[in-house]
């Protein structure tokens, strides 16, 4: 039986992406530059430093300025329209319903992650966090995970690992847990379960 989830926050909680893109055109206008929206979310979706990276090289502009400029205009955008996804609710309050726990391993800085679940009244559903600032190596590296599950005591055979990019399946594998892949192609590291619907993973949850 899966008690215990550990999620991802960008993309697989929250719908953040729309935002995060939108902040990157808008800096990139400002140094008299546009991109495709599909073109910065695929690279967002790698990281944000690497986004800003890669569209500095692509447009000639500077990779500091335009990242704090990010920073401000996606800062600057609230959290209350960035909403998390239809099902994730439901899914979190069944797994505490059946006993279990909910925690965030993210890239995502550990008060940005937590603002997001304030804003949504979701604080309480989660046990842990950990953020992309709290020292430990990002995902695909599975340390984040393996800090959750030592400070919680958790069975890793009860545990699963919830994203929605390779590297969260990655990270769970390594870790030793089980993972589903949200929205995502298999690629190379096929998870336990793909999905598209959070219905979906609560049936999993349920039949498992």
């Amino acid at each position: 039986m899966i008690r215990h989830l550990i999620w991802d926050v960008d993309g697989t909680l929250f719908d953040t992406y729309p935002a995060i893109v939108r902040a990157f055109l808008l800096a990139l206008e400002d140094f008299g530059k546009s991109d495709s929206p599909h073109h910065v979310e695929h690279a967002a979706k790698v990281g944000l430093t690497f986004c800003a990276s890669q569209l500095a090289i692509l447009h000639d502009v500077p990779e500091g300025a335009l990242g704090d400029r990010f920073g401000e205009l996606y800062s600057a955008i609230p959290k209350s329209v960035q909403l998390p996804f239809d099902g994730v609710k439901a899914v979190c309050e069944r797994v505490l319903a059946r006993g279990g726990s909910n925690s965030i391993a993210t890239h995502r800085a550990h008060e940005s992650a937590e603002e997001l679940l304030l804003t949504h009244a979701m604080r309480h559903m989660f046990t842990e966090i950990v953020g992309g600032d709290d020292g430990f190596p990002k995902k695909p590296s599975p340390e984040s995970f393996l800090a959750i599950i030592g400070r919680r005591a958790l069975d890793r055979v009860e545990t699963a690992a919830i994203g929605d990019r390779d590297v969260d399946i990655q990270a769970g594998k390594a870790a030793g847990i089980r993972t589903c892949l949200y929205r995502g192609g298999e690629g190379e590291y096929s998870a336990n379960l793909v999905f598209s619907d959070y219905k979906e993973l609560l049936l999993y949850l349920e039949e498992d």
